[in-house]
């Protein structure tokens, strides 16, 4: 950690070893943390403070996920598509499918924003596959899901201001932070405007917003999560041991801890000799408040 990060403190790392951990989202009602292991199928439900971890095999590869307004059924992005998924059961009930032909596409971030709208985008995983106009940014209004941005190789980074008036994304391999003025109304977007900049092996990952509107971003390839300030310019930077950070959420009771996913794959041996706890999830008191994760607002319990 930098001088700057004195305030932040490494409470806990949770042995996941995750292939691809990702996606994590706070449930406040059942006190537990949601996250997945895209590589694996698997979902991974970690209760607080207890440390305790539980994991549920998927019929597809689960990108990102959101609450709903039923605590036992959980929003997803599968590779495919989007479907409600029940962890208790395993009962998976469709809602849309994106890509429901593989096209060296698959789906993968995603945050629910202020209003209830799931926004998830997919990526390109086999380039040799994929379609001219490559991956989609997506928004579901209820069960149906709209187009909103087309030519993504790698979607991530996706959060939302605190009053639901800002979008932030990121084409991972870009480098670039955008942000959007975002209609709460109608979720529609305006224009991109560059936020932030990332430069060396720092490659833009999964984010999410504190209540003072601060961008956490997780930095792939450089070991760190950087927050910044409403202005892009940076606020504090985290340096973990590991290199694949992957994605972050403010969670607990207080809503005052930061989870941060990592992941092993691609690490040669020698690199996952240097980083064993590549793949863990880890556990910073963040020195800041974060925001309750919103939570879905079509209907659920389709089963």
């Amino acid at each position: 950690m930098t001088a700057e990060a004195a305030t932040i403190e490494l409470v806990k790392i949770i042995p996941a070893q995750c292939a691809l951990g990702e996606g994590p989202v706070w449930d406040h009602r059942l006190g537990c943390l949601w996250f997945t292991d895209i590589a694996a199928a698997q979902l991974l439900r970690l209760d607080w403070p207890s440390a305790a971890l539980t994991r549920f095999d998927l019929p597809e590869r689960l990108g990102s996920l959101g609450l709903t307004d039923d605590p036992a059924q959980l929003i997803c992005a599968f590779a495919s598509g989007f479907a409600l998924y029940t962890p208790a059961t395993g009962a998976c009930a469709w809602l849309c499918k994106t890509e429901p032909d593989y096209r060296g596409l698959r789906m993968n971030d995603g945050r629910i924003d202020r209003e209830g709208r799931f926004w998830a985008g997919s990526m390109v995983e086999d380039s040799t596959l994929a379609p001219p106009e490559q991956a989609t940014l997506y928004r579901l209004d209820g069960e149906s899901a709209t187009a909103v941005r087309r030519g993504i190789a790698i979607s991530n980074a996706i959060a939302f201001a605190p009053d639901g008036t800002v979008l932030y994304f990121t084409d991972t391999p870009t480098q670039v932070i955008e942000r959007y003025q975002l209609d709460p109304a109608t979720g529609a977007l305006g224009a991109a405007e560059i936020f932030a900049r990332l430069t060396g092996n720092a490659y833009p990952d999964g984010a999410d917003v504190d209540a003072a509107g601060r961008l956490w971003n997780a930095e792939w390839g450089s070991g760190r999560v950087t927050a910044y300030n409403s202005d892009g310019s940076r606020f504090v930077q985290i340096e973990l041991p590991v290199s694949q950070v992957s994605c972050v959420t403010f969670g607990g009771a207080d809503c005052n801890l930061l989870f941060v996913t990592t992941a092993r794959t691609g690490l040669s041996d020698e690199a996952l000799a240097k980083e064993p706890q590549a793949g863990d999830l880890f556990v910073y008191r963040a020195g800041v408040t974060g925001l309750p994760a919103p939570v879905w607002r079509g209907r659920g319990r389709r089963r």
